[in-house]
């Protein structure tokens, strides 16, 4: 079956930064797209970034783009998301995604596998 298990999120301040870990276990992920997403209180789920399976294609939100830098360690099984120069609205709950072939990178309903989330918080 598989399971992702995300770890990292935490409580910081404005301009700070958190690194975010997706590890999967119970199956290897190696050649699946991986993706970061993040739902806020009364808000649909939105895409937060990308990786092939490769990590030779990244795509990031608008938003974050030059903030955030997804990554992907194939022998640790685990991807990342490093997280700089946070801001109050990036405070959501991030979800770690997999699948082998989405045909949108940035649609939430095109990925199989997911994990339980884990919260970001982000003072001002």
């Amino acid at each position: 079956q598989g399971q992702l298990v995300e770890s990292g999120g935490g409580l910081v301040q404005a301009g700070g930064s958190l690194r975010l870990s997706c590890t999967a276990s119970g199956r290897t992920f190696s050649y699946y797209y991986m993706g970061w997403f993040r739902q806020a209180p009364g808000k649909e789920r939105e895409f937060v970034a990308a990786i092939s399976w490769s990590g030779g294609s990244r795509y990031y939100a608008d938003s974050v783009k030059g903030r955030f830098t997804i990554s992907r360690d194939h022998a640790k099984n685990t991807v990342n998301l490093q997280m700089n120069s946070l801001k109050p609205e990036d405070t959501a709950v991030y979800y770690c995604a997999a699948d082998p072939d989405p045909s949108y990178y940035s649609d939430y309903l095109q990925y199989e596998h997911w994990g339980q989330g884990t919260q970001v918080t982000v003072s001002s």
